[in-house]
Formats: structure tokens, sequence, C-alpha cells
């Protein structure tokens, strides 16, 4: 490779991990981890790079961002539940 190709494909790694750890705040909950241990947080981290390689692979498929595939999914659990409701509600 060039020196020329290497330095063009710089910035999109660069985007590439910006984007990642900014997906893996907002969306998977990264920052949320309140573990002490070190073991417990590489844990933490790990399971949520693996939600997000799963959400990443999923909204590829549906041809939308991770942002809009997560909230279909809050949309369709909440038409669910308020389809099925436990508790029952009265107006007042």
């Amino acid at each position: 490779m060039t020196s020329l190709k290497i330095r063009r494909m710089k910035p999109k790694r660069s985007w590439k991990i910006e984007q990642f750890h900014r997906e893996a705040k907002q969306v998977i909950g990264l920052e949320k981890c309140q573990c002490r241990k070190q073991r417990a947080q590489r844990n933490h981290i790990g399971c949520a790079m693996l939600v997000w390689i799963g959400l990443d692979q999923v909204a590829r498929q549906a041809g939308q961002t991770i942002y809009q595939l997560k909230q279909s999914l809050l949309d369709d659990y909440l038409h669910q539940q308020l389809l099925s409701l436990s508790i029952a509600m009265t107006l007042a």
C-alpha cells in the first residue's frame, strides 16, 4: 500500500471508532457500568461490544441506523405492553 492510500484510510477508521464510542455510550449503555473490579468492568465492556455488533448487523440488514432500530424495538415493546395491560386503568 502506498502512503497516500494509508493516509486516506486513516480518517475513515477514526470516524468508525468515534461512531462506535458514541453508539456504545448512547445506545447500549456502556457508560452505565457501576462495577468496581477490573474483571467485572471487562465483562461489561465485552458484553456491550457483543450487543453493539449484533445491533449493527441487524440494523444493516434492515437498512436502518442503530438509533432507528433501538427506537423501533422500544416502540414495538411499548405497543405490546399497552395491548396487554396487567393493571386496570380507569379515567378519573
